[in-house]
Order: C-alpha cells, then sequence, then structure tokens
C-alpha cells in the first residue's frame, strides 16, 4: 500500500510503499479515503524536541481520518464490513482505575494512532474496534468524517462548561477555534468573541457567525468588550491558541466566578497572575482529546439535527488535496491561514 512514512528520527516524510497492516482478533482495517492534516503531524513532520520525545519511529503518522471497514477480526462484534467509519485516536489499556471507572480519556497508558503507532496517513489503517466511529447518518461527507476527531476536541472544549446564556471568549482561531464558534451558538452562547491575527481566520470566523473577531495585533480584549456593549467580563473562556500571551489575557477579562477549558499546549512556561485566578474565583481546566464516547454522541447528534452548524462545520475545510500532493496540504496547513487541509486517499 502506499503510505506516508517516516523511516527514522529525522524531519521529513516519504511517500512509499509499505505491508498493509494485518488485522488480529479484535481489529477493524479500514480503506482509507481521507484524512485531515493536524498540528501533531505537523511537529512530527519537523522532528522538533516534542516529536523526538514522544514518537516512535519507524512511523506511519495521520491519526484524523475517514474511510470504509474492508476486514474485521473473528472478535469483532458490533462493526460490519461496509461501514463508514471514523476512529478514536487514543487507544487505552482498559484496566487502569480510570478506564475502569468510565473515564477512559484519563487512561495513564494511552497510546495515540499515528504517534506510538502505525497511523491513517496510508491505503489502509488497522485500529481496535472499541476505537471504531461508526457513521449512522448519511450526510457526512468524507471531508466532514476526517475532522471528527479535531471536532472532537472542540466539542469537548466548548461544552465542558454550560453555555446557555453565557458571553464566551475564544483564543485562537484556528481550525479546532473556528469549530468552536459554531458549537458555542448551537448551544445557546449570547456573545461570542474570538481572537487572533491572521486576516483569513477571522473572515472565517465572521462567516460562521462570530459576534466580533478580534485582530488582537490591533485591538486589545477589554476594547472589545466595550464593543461588544458588555458590563462585566467573559464567562467562558476556551483557550485554543497555546500562545503564551492569549491566558493571562483571557484572564483578565474574566467576570468573577469565570470558567476557562484550556485546549492549547503552550511551547513554554507562561506566567499567570494567580492572585486574580484566586481572588476572582476563577476555574481553569485542562482538555486533552475527547470523552470516550459521550463527545462522539454529542457531535454527532448536533450535526445531525442542525444543517447550520453541519454546514458552518463543513466549511472549515478549506483545501483538499490528493495524497500525492502531500508536501503542498502541509505547506498550506503551516502557513496557518486558512482552514482545515484533507488529504485525498482514494487517488490510489
Amino acid at each position: 500500500m502506499k503510505a506516508l512514512f517516516k523511516p527514522g528520527p529525522q524531519a521529513g516524510f516519504e511517500l512509499v510503499d509499505r505491508p498493509e497492516p494485518r488485522t488480529g482478533e479484535f481489529d477493524v482495517k479500514i480503506r482509507v479515503a481521507t484524512t485531515g492534516i493536524c498540528g501533531t503531524d505537523l511537529h512530527i513532520q519537523a522532528w522538533d524536541a516534542w516529536a523526538q520525545s514522544t514518537v516512535s519511529a519507524p512511523l506511519i503518522p495521520g491519526h484524523e481520518f475517514y474511510g470504509e471497514v474492508v476486514e474485521i477480526g473473528d472478535g469483532v462484534r458490533d462493526v460490519k464490513v461496509g461501514d463508514k467509519v471514523s476512529g478514536e485516536g487514543h487507544i487505552v489499556c482498559g484496566t487502569c482505575r480510570n478506564c475502569r471507572a468510565g473515564r477512559r480519556q484519563m487512561c495513564i497508558r494511552t497510546l495515540s494512532v499515528g504517534v506510538q503507532r502505525d497511523g491513517a496517513f496510508a491505503e489502509y489503517v488497522v485500529i481496535p474496534e472499541t476505537n471504531v466511529w461508526v457513521h449512522q447518518d448519511p450526510a457526512i461527507t468524507p471531508e466532514l468524517g476526517a475532522i471528527f476527531d479535531p471536532l472532537g476536541n472542540a466539542t469537548h472544549t466548548a461544552l465542558k462548561f454550560p453555555l446557555l446564556g453565557e458571553d464566551v471568549l475564544i483564543t485562537g482561531a484556528g481550525p479546532i477555534g473556528l469549530m468552536a464558534i459554531a458549537v458555542a451558538r448551537h448551544a445557546g452562547a449570547r456573545k461570542i468573541a474570538i481572537t487572533d491575527v491572521s486576516a483569513p481566520r477571522l473572515e472565517l470566523a465572521r462567516k460562521l457567525g462570530v459576534d466580533l473577531a478580534i485582530d488582537v495585533s490591533q485591538m486589545r480584549i477589554r476594547e472589545a468588550q466595550a464593543e461588544l456593549g458588555m458590563r462585566e467580563g467573559f464567562d467562558i473562556g476556551l483557550e485554543m491558541s497555546g500562545h503564551p500571551t492569549a491566558l493571562p489575557e483571557m484572564i483578565e477579562n474574566m467576570n468573577h466566578g469565570g470558567r476557562i477549558a484550556m485546549l492549547g499546549l503552550p511551547a513554554a512556561p507562561i506566567d499567570i497572575d494567580w492572585a486574580k485566578v484566586v481572588t476572582h474565583m476563577l476555574t481553569l481546566q485542562g482538555i486533552y482529546g475527547r470523552e470516550m464516547f459521550e463527545t462522539w454522541y454529542a457531535m454527532s447528534a448536533m450535526l445531525m439535527s442542525n444543517p447550520v452548524l453541519h454546514a458552518g462545520i463543513s466549511s472549515i475545510v478549506t483545501d483538499v488535496l490528493p495524497a500525492t500532493q502531500w508536501e503542498a496540504g502541509f505547506n498550506e496547513a503551516k502557513s496557518g491561514v486558512g482552514g482545515k487541509v484533507v488529504l485525498d486517499w482514494s487517488v490510489f
């Protein structure tokens, strides 16, 4: 099969022929149709410090995908050949305290598809049946199915705290931040503001119906509050950027008792006014991945019931390229100016 491959601990990928993965007793083999390019994949391609400390090479990367089941193991019970599926990329042990308590997203032995085991930048990928999400809605296109993983991140973050009637600040208008606009609107947020410095991404945010898209190179968040007619601070913060100035400025503009869900991974330590966190009684909640599988049920139900949300999330895919043009796709994803980039594997 054709696959993007990292042969060893160095920068770059190669599009090469690799053996098809074998299907174990409780596994499912999927013919990959589409894959999303994630920031994690960019780190792996660059072979930066994070990748060197986390990734097991040689490796086929890729964890955001949509495809069709072509083979199942003898122990597979519910997934069928021909099912259209995406996959939960975190493979858990099933026996640690959190797994046994039903908190699988908190497993202490999590392995990630495309990071510690071969992933979906290939014609075929094999994952356990327990990680397969079968799409019941025929309106899920291959492009939309390819971004269920990051949509799950956005959904998990946005729905961590109740949003009905609340004023929401999102920092970072990358694809996940953009998705969070649509989810927050669906969940009943009152005012939604988002920050970035990329004019194209802020324009995408406006098209998704954000109340104010803030270019933080030109305007501070406190000025934006006045423009929105807000008398007090934001009720809910969704930190999606990992930028070192984003969280401190968010904290400065939260209402007393405000709640912050943090998905963005900072590349360096961040100085925080902890006295303000204490005296303003703020809540800071880290978010990693998706709740297994409550988040998957929630996002599928939202997409099925809300055509506006479906159209909005679909519009975040701004580039679809054949997998043979993977380098152009990675360069577009690295540029940080557009939405989600998807590779089409049906070309092989």
